[in-house]
């Protein structure tokens, strides 16, 4: 595969996860002006709704993904001496798979 074509998908990964997330945070503070959340059993309940729990998942998975291509660029563009560089990027995903792991076991247990 052709790098320019490989550049492509990171940035309309990047580019449909930060429009995702924008309307993402700006529905859900335009739902808690009408509807807000006072107490933690609230926020469960609410959490615990099969739409929105897909709609975090999804949020997550945007912000992971954005984080990994921005941190990604930054190492590869920055990190001295060049062989350190795979082992960073291969730290970060390590790191940002854990997290993401961690939020699905978050998200599975507002659901019980």
């Amino acid at each position: 595969m052709n790098r320019k074509l490989a550049g492509l998908g990171t940035w309309l990964a990047q580019r449909v996860g930060a429009a995702y997330m924008l309307l993402f945070v700006l529905s859900f503070l335009f739902y808690f002006l009408i509807y807000p959340i006072h107490s933690y059993p609230e926020w469960r309940e609410w959490v615990a709704k099969p739409a929105i729990s897909v709609a975090l998942f999804v949020f997550f998975v945007a912000l992971l993904s954005h984080m990994w291509v921005g941190l990604c660029d930054v190492v590869f563009d920055y990190v001295q001496p060049a062989r350190l560089r795979p082992l960073l990027a291969n730290v970060l995903g390590i790191a940002l798979a854990g997290v993401g792991v961690w939020l699905v076991w978050i998200l599975f247990r507002a659901q019980t």
